[in-house]
């Protein structure tokens, strides 16, 4: 079974683990729509490079998976990916914020779900495994089923924004006590931390001059 962890590797040299908390909020460590997380975009690689390695990466698909898949990914896959992505963003972003769900946006993600997904089965000594001929289409269909799930189940009011106000990732809170706040406590939360703790002490120290 994979973990619930990924490993990040943040362009200021920082790398940790982040739960997402779901395979659709996965995706969207891939980029997306606005400035911000553009600088994170790798679905722009020749060959759909960014998309495999994502695939090998992802702490919630089964390994093997990008064995299975097409070594190339065409154009209009990488665009189809892309597009249920940034679709995933705004979805998540207005759930986490209480807000409607664009209906546009309803209708891609209805429309990816209603596809074929990924196929698995059961090999001779009882592992599960990827069944071969997997598609890109069936990785975005299983995707968006994903985000079905997500977003009209226990969880779907759980989604939530890193409380850093310089981080954007977007992740389902599945905690028990349902109290996390930040992406990652060894990332933006300690940051917090320091700055709390910084924040407390500069009046006592002004006191004392």
């Amino acid at each position: 079974m994979p973990g619930t962890s990924m490993t990040l590797h943040h362009p200021d040299g920082q790398i940790f683990l982040f739960d997402a908390g779901a395979l659709c909020l996965e995706l969207l460590l891939t980029g997306g729509p606005g400035p911000v997380a553009a600088r994170f975009e790798v679905l722009d690689r020749p060959g759909g490079g960014g998309l495999l390695d994502w695939v090998r990466d992802s702490a919630r698909l089964a390994p093997g998976l990008a064995d299975v898949l097409p070594r190339t990914v065409t154009d209009a896959e990488l665009g189809a990916v892309r597009e249920t992505r940034d679709a995933l963003w705004r979805l998540a972003l207005a759930r986490a914020g209480g807000g409607p769900l664009g209906p546009a946006d309803l209708a891609l993600l209805n429309a990816a779900a209603a596809r074929p997904p990924l196929a698995t089965r059961l090999t001779a000594d009882g592992r599960r495994e990827w069944a071969p001929g997997a598609t890109v289409g069936g990785l975005v269909a299983t995707i968006a089923r994903d985000a079905v799930e997500l977003f009209s189940g226990p969880y779907a009011d759980r989604v939530r924004v890193c409380g850093a106000a310089d981080c954007q990732l977007l992740f389902a809170d599945t905690s028990r006590p349902g109290r996390r706040r930040w992406c990652a406590m060894e990332r933006c939360g300690n940051r917090q931390k320091v700055r709390a703790h910084r924040a407390a002490r500069t009046p006592a120290e002004g006191g004392t001059r």
